[in-house]
């Protein structure tokens, strides 16, 4: 049996330079100063916009990054293996600012510090711990934690099939995708098959020291594998007091609701929404690289909230005015 090559287990892992928060990034060769200019590190000066964070290039657009698989093994169906490798598929693109010292815009560093007697502590000093009771806890050793880790045996072990439609997309949590490791054959047949049936496969996974629960289906002509939360790990809105005493709506408001959203239905694309706050951001550091100078513009304040019936009914006119 084919297991594949073996590589580390970390999901979405990512060199040191691709780190968000790394000194190797840019905020730590050219640091911004308090009153927006460019400060000094290691003799250089201003750098021009260019040094504003690239765009990602069209072939980290599904795998975050281009490079090597974090994961590879097989595809376990009864006594079916297909090598596979997983790869990342998707990537957070919201932004993140580094903290710096206010005087000199250099990078703040976060060290383990001991809450009692307030030293710096050094990893070999460190165990690890979990809290009973306030402030009392239980301290584990490397040996005890890594008898309880589930074991990873480079397989994605299909327990059964059902139809991809009735799984519920609540308990979907981060996908990959899966390419053929020199099992392009039975590859394919795997996405046939689950694609002319409507099917995708449940099982799990080990990655690094946790045991997932997985769908794999068919997605764009290749396999994606989506880990999914644990039953316990969703909480479900009736479990909340307040959806007990939720009223019966009125018959006229209903209607009212029901008209609204006929009028703005239709065909839905995520090309068609942007991150206007990730956008916001890059323009504003585009123009503090420029030199240009801001001006701070108080929001509007938002309108007061109408009376439900009174605002179905402004809402339905304006949509109906279009």
């Amino acid at each position: 049996m084919k297991t594949g090559r073996q590589s580390g287990d970390k999901p979405g892992s990512r060199s040191r330079k691709d780190r968000p928060g790394d000194k190797s990034g840019v905020a730590s060769t050219v640091p911004l100063m308090a009153d927006g200019t460019v400060g000094r590190q290691t003799g250089r000066t201003k750098k021009s916009v260019a040094s504003v964070p690239p765009e990602p290039r069209a072939e980290d657009s599904l795998t975050g990054r281009a490079g090597r698989s974090f994961w590879s093994g097989t595809i376990s169906i009864g006594l079916i293996n297909v090598p596979v490798s997983l790869r990342t598929m998707t990537r957070d693109r919201s932004f993140s600012f580094r903290l710096l010292h206010r005087s000199d815009g250099q990078p703040l560093r976060y060290d383990r510090v001991c809450t009692k007697d307030g030293r710096v502590v050094p990893w070999a000093e460190t165990v690890k711990g979990y809290e009973v009771r306030k402030g009392e806890f239980l301290v584990f050793t490397p040996d005890e934690l890594k008898a309880v880790m589930p074991e990873s045996d480079r397989k994605i072990r299909i327990e059964k099939f059902v139809f991809y439609l009735s799984l519920d997309p609540m308990y979907f949590e981060t996908s990959y995708v899966l390419l053929p490791d020199r099992s392009e054959e039975a590859y394919a047949l795997l996405v046939t098959a689950l694609q002319d049936l409507g099917r995708a496969a449940v099982g799990t996974i080990t990655l690094r020291t946790k045991e997932y629960p997985v769908v794999v289906h068919a997605y764009s002509g290749g396999l994606v594998l989506t880990t999914l939360r644990y039953a316990d790990e969703v909480t479900p809105p009736r479990a909340f007091d307040v959806m007990a005493a939720l009223p019966a709506p009125k018959e006229t408001e209903l209607a009212l609701a029901k008209r609204i959203i006929s009028e703005l239905s239709g065909d839905f694309s995520l090309a068609d929404f942007h991150d206007r706050y990730r956008e916001a951001v890059m323009a504003l550091i585009e123009k503090k690289l420029a030199g240009e100078k801001l001006v701070y513009e108080e929001p509007r304040r938002p309108e007061e909230a109408k009376e439900l019936m009174q605002a179905l009914q402004e809402t339905l006119a304006t949509l109906s005015g279009k």
